[in-house]
C-alpha cells in the first residue's frame, strides 16, 4: 500500500507523455530529421528542470523516501563513454519509435509490437548485469 503514490504518478506522466505527443512516432521522426522544435524543446524543458531539482536537493538537503540523505556520486568524465552510450541509446530509440517510459504507454494504446520491445528492453538490463563488473566504469 505504501508503493501506491508511486503508480498514481506513474500514471500521470503516462498521461503526460501521451497529451504532449511525446509517443508519437511521428514527432520522434520529426526530431531526427530536423524538422521540427517540439521534441528538443520538450527534452530541454526536461534537462533544466532536472538540473533545478538537484540543485534543489543538494541545497535544502532533501531526503529519500529511507530517511537519508541523497548522494550524487561524481563520475570520472570521458567523452568516449557518453558517445557510445548515447549512440546505442539513440540507436535504440530511432530503430523503435520509442524511448524507454512511452513503450508501456504506447503497448497501453494497443501497439502489441510493444510487448517484443519492452521484453528486449528488460533482457538488455538483464544482460547488464551479468557482464557490468566485466566492463569499465
Amino acid at each position: 500500500m505504501k508503493y501506491v503514490k508511486f503508480y498514481f504518478v506513474g500514471i500521470l506522466f503516462g498521461f503526460v507523455l501521451a497529451k504532449a505527443e511525446i509517443v508519437s512516432w511521428y514527432r520522434i521522426q520529426e526530431m531526427f530529421f530536423f524538422h521540427s522544435f517540439h521534441m528538443y524543446g520538450v527534452i530541454g524543458s526536461a534537462v533544466i528542470l532536472g538540473i533545478i531539482c538537484v540543485l534543489l536537493i543538494k541545497k535544502m538537503k532533501w531526503k529519500n523516501a529511507y530517511g537519508q540523505l541523497y548522494r550524487f556520486k561524481e563520475k570520472k568524465k570521458t567523452l568516449y563513454r557518453y558517445i557510445l552510450g548515447g549512440s546505442i541509446f539513440g540507436l535504440g530509440w530511432s530503430l523503435t519509435g520509442a524511448c524507454p517510459g512511452p513503450m508501456y504507454i504506447l503497448l497501453g494504446y494497443g501497439y502489441s509490437i510493444y510487448a517484443v520491445i519492452i521484453a528486449s528492453a528488460i533482457l538488455g538490463t538483464f544482460t547488464y548485469g551479468l557482464v557490468k563488473k566485466y566492463l569499465p566504469h
